[in-house]
């Protein structure tokens, strides 16, 4: 199994139920969307980019990888799914 590597806009909404496993706050509709990702990506890790100090920078995004228009944090992806869609 080849791994593959990326960097993505991912919803900073979403970092916690992907990094962590927490659905706090999140509706069925988003984790399924989350879940659906993964799943079709065969992601392995995401890891924000942080500056020299562990801080991410977060910004707005009209586009973000999945979801509506939202705050984002550029994230290294290592998934195994050679031909991934945007969601």
């Amino acid at each position: 199994m080849e791994m593959n590597t990326s960097m993505e806009k991912i919803p900073t909404w979403s970092l916690c139920y992907i990094i962590n496993g927490d659905a706090t706050g999140l509706t069925d509709g988003e984790i399924r969307m989350i879940d659906n990702w993964l799943n079709d990506w065969q992601v392995q890790t995401v890891s924000p980019i942080t500056d020299g100090e562990g801080n991410a920078q977060p910004y707005f995004l009209h586009c973000p990888l999945f979801g509506l228009p939202a705050d984002v944090e550029d994230c290294n992806i290592i998934f195994t799914n050679d031909n991934p869609s945007k969601i």
